[in-house]
């Protein structure tokens, strides 16, 4: 391990350990020396049960002890939203006392919101579509429960947050690079912000870090970065960090092998935010398929190569 200002930094050792270990080998890791509880499943269908399942669960506990439901909930993954859509309409299951605060948004080069018409960009038509209007009218969320990140208020959601007493639930994904809503490392060489810092962060505007671009537009856009907003809104990690349990989702194959690793036994690094995480969530929970949980550099025939000393 070294040190910048006192701060972990991932080493290359570090990566030629964890990139080593296949699939088999994290399960036989015993779960005290993970930061994160590992759940694994054959495919993916099955994760996004199983996290839909967590939703539903949550939800009924704070429903019979009279609790309010609180959760941070994300645009993308969206695909356990059905499993829970499916059971809260089913068992009947109220969601008249729910929070729900979604976690981030796509702005242009302007910083502004794109238009309700533009169903690509738009987080509240999109939430709408796929969670809110899927929930039987006698269930759903109140429109007044509903918290989207603002440009033109950038308060309110943190201040909700803390009038709430903090979140149950923190669910979403985890970029390549660490990334849990739009927070990701800031690369500047004028500012040094600190640990501290960074955890305490609030509901802001950030510009998407080049890698991220590059990465979301080979994923989905045929590498043509334009197709992706430049700029975001994001909830900081001042309330996410107040929450009782998080669940990340990570089911995307091979471009997020490295970061389930650095999920489960990294110390809290700037380089990938979410290894904040495990230090003040008190529950922290990666869902993966096999696959994604596996790692390439594992099966490498020539691997030792890879981390070349001389």
């Amino acid at each position: 391990m070294s040190h910048k200002n006192m701060e972990y930094v991932i080493t290359k050792e570090d990566f030629r350990k964890w990139c080593f270990m296949s699939v088999d080998d994290l399960e036989r890791i015993p779960e005290n020396e993970k930061k994160m509880k590992l759940l694994l499943q054959d495919n993916k269908e099955d994760v996004f049960i199983q996290a839909g399942d967590m939703m539903t669960e949550d939800l009924l506990s704070n429903n019979a002890a009279g609790r309010p439901t609180r959760w941070v909930l994300p645009i993308g993954p969206n695909e356990q939203f059905e499993r829970f859509i499916e059971r809260v309409n089913k068992e009947r299951i109220s969601l008249k006392n729910a929070y729900i605060f979604i976690m981030d948004a796509g702005l242009d080069w302007q910083g502004r919101l794109y238009p309700y018409e533009n169903f690509r960009f738009n987080a509240r038509r999109k939430m709408e579509a796929w969670f809110f209007d899927k929930i039987d009218p006698d269930l759903t969320v109140p429109h007044e429960n509903r918290y989207y990140p603002d440009p033109s208020k950038l308060d309110e959601i943190d201040d909700k947050i803390e009038e709430l007493g903090g979140l149950d639930i923190v669910m979403g994904g985890v970029g390549f690079k660490g990334l849990v809503a739009a927070n990701e490392d800031p690369r500047t060489p004028y500012h040094h912000i600190s640990h501290e810092e960074y955890a305490n962060s609030k509901t802001r505007v950030v510009w998407c870090n080049p890698d991220t671009i590059v990465a979301y537009a080979e994923r989905s856009m045929g590498g043509c970065y334009n197709a992706l907003s430049p700029m975001m809104i994001t909830i900081g990690f001042k309330s996410m960090l107040k929450a009782k349990k998080a669940i990340f989702i990570v089911t995307t194959g091979a471009w997020k092998q490295t970061v389930v690793r650095v999920a489960l036994f990294s110390e809290p690094t700037l380089e990938y935010p979410v290894t904040f995480f495990p230090k003040y969530v008190p529950e922290c929970y990666l869902l993966c398929d096999r696959f994604t949980a596996d790692h390439a550099i594992a099966h490498n025939p020539y691997r030792e190569d890879m981390f070349w000393e001389r």
